[in-house]
């Protein structure tokens, strides 16, 4: 696997580069895609540094770019695709120069037309605005609105003057003082205003001019752009009579406010107003002329940018990522590498050596990778013409190298998934390429379904196929990238959606009957067809409600479970839910307890890489026995009850079980296990049997006792052992270090020799005989050499990771529980499944008339399934298989009839009494009173449950 299992070795280095070369240098060693530079000048401000000039003026060239783009994008215009031809060179000295001057012609002259477009717009505007009024004027006067202002201001005179007598001074200064207010002639003014605003236009000047302005409005029939805004807007014409010019005062204020345009030299006589719009018109067609030819020279220009566009962005945008790994351009879309600016944020971080002409930077690099950089540095020498070679040397030091995973664009999406969560420490293994295979498969287990798989299967399809045709069109939609860039990952949690639908038995809510049921249905038809003629002839669903299948009737043990997946006879069950309950619920215990165990187990690899013993000792083993203690404990549990218990009464572990209602409780276990509660042995006082049922007698919560020989002796042991374990995972490396110092110190010792001077009183010390102090104590590697930390660091180190792991193990397998959770929340919700299904879908396909309706039944069933809700009811495992009468036909279908067999219908009374007590290893069942359960036990034929108790 390569550095896919474990990151790549890394080797620190130097380089020495000649001043003149520096630049063809990185530039160079940026095709790489596998070089970090580190910082040399930590405490020099960004603003300081010898490169910010040659930085700035790329920014300045970014900024115009991105308002060339903008531009673009506002009219509509495509941008190339991406520029991909494999050439990274940098663009010459020359070239740049002229990039820089075309930038700066570009956006000087989009701006010009910007000012000239805007300009033209207002006029146009105006001069629409201008004609609508003329028009309007003309219509106006020739309706004769002047005779009706003028009647409806005299008399809103007569009729305001007995009432306003007191007032009359004020009223009298308003309009202008006495007589002359009512001597003075009538005008008007005209306007323009948003349609919208009218009503309260009116309403506010009729107010504010006390009931003497007469207001009558015109709607505008064409739609006017708004200049500022460039939409389209509704606006009207609106003429206002008035006496006096305090009330035109007034009006202007109202207008200002409403953001109404006046027009106060409006023809007065309609030849003049028939000769201005004559006039106007003409203007706008000369100015629609314009407009034009403008808008053509600017689509011109534009059109030149945008097929330009992608290859000066490949020069000059967006440099962030070459500031400390300066990768290749190959590892990333063209439009995202900086070929100048990435190389001046790298150069800043070199640094001067004593006489200033070289420069000296500090890098990783992999080690298989050293030879492919010193190629690279040789045709970049060549390239510059420099008569001096770098220098590429390797240092020793005692840093963390980073950790570097090679990917590819398969393996990037789930490397990114692991990094998001924690990016490994260097040379452990890589988590990734288990994820390829758990994270789907774990999807899977919450989206099992045939149908829905296929869909998703099909989309990956697509995307992956039609790679390349969309990374060229170059969308910038956020939620297709997201989809696009997951494209692999769709792709196989479609397949593994696939397989966990036929495993479910599940497409479209619908089971798939391939290999045959292994219920068969007992009921000879003869009974069958009388049970649904009284059904029908008694209208209601209450005299017969279900049909119960008695495993040990109607299960083909002989032919053993299902071949593959849930038996479809599960689909018309109608407690479905009870069983997939207690199968998926358990299948995520196992499945997450599985998945923890692989991880612990990883964990273990790391130590034999580093050669930790002390991990080993007292980290894997410990936790180890406390994953196994407990949890795995729990898993073989579960294991064993599938395989074991079954309907049936038979011998298990040398003790005599009656049938699936004694079948042992593992959750109630499990925390009697912690308690170290007592427990009784076996299901069943003795085996004599009683009653004319030959029935055993049985214990006081028989689901409860020991249903394996020493079980209590056995689980006592394992909650010991995993207590023991705690301690020993949280003080156990913590004292391997306390020791491992001590030895260290007295080596040291041993080795050290004093010599004293009696006349000088001088001493020295010398260490192994020579002079030169012993070096530090070798690693052990991984976590067993803790270098440069002291007990207390390790100790809290330790507690933090003691902790986290324990209590991780319980929190965690709670949280793989979501696993059931969310499949059943995507599993078919019964009642309304069987609904559409009988009462859309097969009516639909029977009008094979009209094959419209069966589509869109389909439609508006996928509808549907995707807002299923998530309020499933969370019931207890075990049951009968109850079918619903309505479903016999089904049955039917699935099971067939075995003639012979003498059974009956529970009526509901029964059934809902029956339902409480043979929940298998239900809490509610055994929550039951006693006198329950014993009076239904009594019955002759006992229908148990089936869900867990199969031999599956």
């Amino acid at each position: 696997m390569g550095s896919l299992y474990r990151s790549e070795e890394m080797r620190f280095c130097q380089l020495i580069v000649e001043k003149d070369a520096a630049f063809s240098v990185v530039a160079e060693l940026g095709k790489q895609a596998c070089v970090q530079f580190k910082d040399l000048n930590p405490d020099v401000n960004s603003f300081q540094r010898i490169f910010v000039r040659d930085i700035r003026r790329f920014d300045e060239m970014e900024r115009k770019l991105r308002f060339l783009e903008s531009q673009i994008q506002k009219d509509g215009m495509q941008i190339g695709g991406r520029v991909d031809d494999g050439d990274y060179e940098a663009m010459p000295t020359a070239e740049l120069n002229q990039l820089e001057t075309t930038l700066n012609d570009l956006e000087r002259d989009v701006k010009n037309m910007n000012e000239s477009d805007a300009l033209l717009k207002k006029n146009f505007a105006d001069l629409k605005e201008w004609d609508a009024v003329l028009n309007k004027t003309d219509e106006f006067f020739a309706g004769g609105v002047d005779s009706e202002a003028q009647e409806e201001l005299e008399e809103q005179e007569e009729l305001g003057g007995g009432r306003q007598a007191e007032k009359a001074p004020i009223q009298k200064e308003e309009l202008g003082g006495g007589r002359q207010a009512e001597k003075a002639p009538i005008q008007y003014v005209v306007g323009v205003i948003r349609r919208e605003r009218i009503p309260a236009f009116e309403r506010v000047l009729w107010r504010a001019c006390h009931h003497t302005a007469y207001v009558r409005a015109s709607d505008i029939e064409e739609q006017l752009e708004d200049p500022e805004t460039g939409d389209k807007v509704n606006k009207s014409v609106f003429i206002v009579f008035y006496k006096g010019d305090r009330l035109r005062s007034i009006i202007n204020k109202v207008a200002d406010g409403f953001k109404a345009k006046l027009f106060a030299n409006c023809p007065r006589t309609s030849k003049e107003r028939q000769s201005s719009v004559h006039e106007v018109r003409a203007r706008i067609a000369d100015l629609q002329t314009v407009i034009g030819q403008t808008r053509e020279h600017r689509f011109r220009v534009l059109q030149a940018a945008a097929n330009n566009h992608m290859a000066w962005l490949k020069q000059v945008v967006d440099g962030a990522r070459g500031r400390r790994w300066f990768h290749a351009a190959s590892s990333l879309h063209p439009f995202q590498v900086n070929l100048q600016k990435s190389v001046y944020h790298t150069l800043n971080l070199f640094n001067f050596d004593g006489i200033g002409r070289f420069f000296v930077g500090e890098c990783w690099i992999p080690l298989r990778d050293i030879d492919n950089v010193r190629e690279a540095l040789e045709r970049a020498t060549e390239a510059s013409g420099s008569a001096v070679r770098p220098v590429l040397n390797v240092l020793e030091t005692s840093d963390e190298p980073p950790t570097y995973n090679k990917t590819n664009k398969f393996t990037a999406v789930f490397q990114s998934i692991v990094d998001s969560y924690g990016v490994a420490s260097y040379l452990e293994v890589n988590p990734a390429p288990y994820t390829i295979i758990t994270f789907p498969f774990l999807f899977s287990c919450m989206f099992g379904d045939l149908g829905h798989g296929i869909l998703m299967l099909l989309a990956g399809i697509y995307l992956v196929v039609r790679e390349k045709n969309l990374i060229a069109r170059n969308i910038k939609d956020e939620i297709f990238g997201m989809f696009f860039g997951g494209r692999y990952i769709i792709l196989l949690m479609g397949l593994f959606s696939i397989h966990a639908g036929f495993i479910y038995n599940d497409m479209f809510a619908k089971a798939f009957n391939i290999f045959g049921s292994r219920w068969h249905n007992p009921y000879p038809n003869a009974n069958v067809s009388h049970w649904i003629h009284e059904e029908e002839v008694a209208k209601r669903d209450i005299l017969f409600e279900h049909f119960q299948l008695d495993p040990g009737v109607a299960y083909d043990t002989a032919a053993g479970p299902y071949p593959f997946g849930v038996d479809p006879v599960w689909n018309v069950a109608e407690n479905r839910l009870n069983f997939l309950n207690s199968m998926k619920m358990k299948l995520s215990v196992i499945l997450g307890i599985g998945q923890m165990t692989f991880g612990v187990i990883l964990s273990l690899q790391n130590h034999r890489f580093f050669k930790s013993k002390i991990d080993i000792f007292t980290v894997f083993i410990p936790q180890m026995l406390f994953l196994g203690c407990i949890f795995m404990y729990l898993c073989l549990q579960i294991i064993l009850k599938w395989i074991f218990f079954w309907v049936k009464e038979e011998v298990i572990f040398g003790q005599l079980y009656p049938g699936s209602h004694c079948a042992p409780s593992l959750l109630i276990g499990l925390i009697n296990m912690f308690m170290l509660k007592p427990r009784e042995a076996g299901f069943v006082m003795n085996e004599t049997r009683v009653g004319p049922n030959n029935l055993l007698i049985e214990k006081e919560g028989c689901y409860l006792t020991q249903w394996y020989p020493g079980q209590s002796i056995i689980e006592m042991i394992l909650v010991l052992i995993a207590v023991i374990c705690v301690p020993i995972m949280l003080f156990g490396k913590p004292i391997a270090f306390i020791l491992e110092q001590k030895k260290h110190k007295k080596a040291h010792a041993e080795n050290i020799t004093v010599h004293a001077n009696v006349l000088t009183e001088e001493t020295e010390i010398i260490a192994n005989g020579n002079g030169k102090a012993e070096g530090g104590h070798s690693s052990g590697g991984g976590g067993g050499a803790h270098h440069g930390e002291n007990f207390g660091d390790v100790m809290v180190h330790q507690a933090i990771h003691t902790i986290e792991y324990v209590l991780g193990c319980v929190s965690h397998t709670a949280s793989y529980l979501r696993l059931w959770a969310l499949s059943l929340a995507h599993a078919p919700i019964a009642e309304l499944s069987e609904v559409l299904w009988h009462m859309v879908l097969s009516n639909s396909f029977n009008a094979s008339h009209n094959l419209a309706i069966g589509g869109i039944a389909i439609y508006i069933v996928s509808v549907l399934h995707l807002r299923r809700a998530h309020l499933l009811d969370s019931r207890p495992d075990g049951g009968p298989v109850c079918i619903p009468a309505r479903a016999s036909s089904a049955l039917l279908k699935i099971a067939p009839l075995q003639g012979g067999v003498p059974v009956q219908i529970l009526p509901r009374t029964r059934l809902s009494l029956r339902a409480v007590l043979v929940q298998g290893a239900a809490v509610q069942g055994r929550a039951a009173s006693r006198s329950l359960r014993s009076e239904i036990k009594d019955q002759s034929t006992d229908y148990l449950c089936l869900a867990a108790c199969l031999r599956q």
